[in-house]
């Protein structure tokens, strides 16, 4: 296990993220145990069965990844991820009520000039 603390991993965070990549490394807050990085390509972790499209699924919904980055991410088409979210009850696309009002009229206009 490798160790920074706090301060060190603020001046230089990819030293820690480096150092991940090969143990585990325990952020020190003065004397205490603050946090753990664990770097997840090194042990398999992202390699087993289903943990990508997982991951992907959660940072899509939080909001942390596109539907274009989370689809790469799960290893899915965009239009397969979409549906995998779907399926799960997450919304693809997300508009407030004035966005949905506007683009309704959009589509209301487009189909009167059709």
């Amino acid at each position: 296990m490798q160790v920074v603390n706090v301060s060190s991993l603020k001046n230089n965070p990819t030293d820690a993220l480096r150092k991940a990549h090969e143990d585990m490394v325990l952020v020190m807050n003065r004397d205490r145990p603050d946090a753990l990085i664990v770097g997840l390509n090194e042990d398999g972790a992202l390699a087993a069965p289903g943990v990508k499209a997982a991951l992907a699924t959660v940072l899509f919904r939080e909001g942390h990844l596109s539907l274009a980055r989370s689809a790469r991410l799960a290893g899915m088409t965009m239009s397969h991820f979409a549906a995998h979210v779907s399926r799960l009850g997450i919304a693809v696309i997300q508009l407030d009520a004035q966005e949905a009002v506007s683009d309704l009229d959009t589509l209301d206009q487009w189909l009167a000039s059709s």
